[in-house]
């Protein structure tokens, strides 16, 4: 007998999430696979905004630059998808990108273009790498138990281009935006 999802499930999950008809590991990872699609698509939308929404030059050019990356990780996910015959992907919005991005929008329209918004783009877009690294470290563990070997190859790299996208956030709040956000603060 099929178990029905809670009431409190029915009413915050949207029903593309309630009604997922995931039955193996396989299914599982076209699922998350198609749901980081989603995410990368969105991502690469929001970080030109993101990138003019900075006073910091150096902030702004890693938006750039990591929407470049950010583009080659579409790629790649369309390499697995024609490395191996029985992944399809689905078509589906990933809701927790959409939350991020929607964030990061509300600290571009709550502040005014300076070292505090600077700060507090790099806090959402930390988010949103965090959330990537653990989508692609989800994504390699399951592509190596399926034997996907290819499908694991790119999906390390990704997950090596987030994790130093996570670190260079790191470096320019430390080195230099949160001192001038702390600054303009006093």
């Amino acid at each position: 007998m099929k178990q029905s999802a809670s009431p409190l499930a029915r009413s915050i999950l949207p029903r593309r999430i309630r009604f997922m008809n995931i039955k193996t590991v396989e299914d599982l990872f076209i699922h998350l696979l198609s749901d980081t699609y989603s995410a990368e698509k969105q991502l690469t939308k929001a970080l030109s905004k993101l990138a003019r929404a900075t006073s910091n030059e150096k902030l702004s050019q890693a938006f750039q630059s990591h929407l470049e990356e950010t583009q080659g990780q579409i790629e790649r996910i369309d390499q697995i998808v024609e490395s191996e015959s029985d992944i399809k992907l689905k078509r589906m919005k990933c809701v927790a990108m959409e939350g991020l991005i929607e964030e990061a929008n509300e600290v571009i329209e709550s502040t005014e273009k300076n070292e505090v918004r600077d700060a507090a783009l790099i806090a959402a877009a930390q988010k949103v790498e965090h959330y990537e690294i653990a989508s692609y470290g989800t994504l390699a563990t399951l592509a190596e138990q399926l034997g996907y070997s290819k499908a694991l190859k790119l999906l390390k790299e990704t997950l090596d281009e987030e994790k130093q996208t996570d670190l260079k956030l790191t470096d320019l709040a430390v080195s230099n935006v949160n001192k001038s956000a702390e600054r303009k603060s006093k």
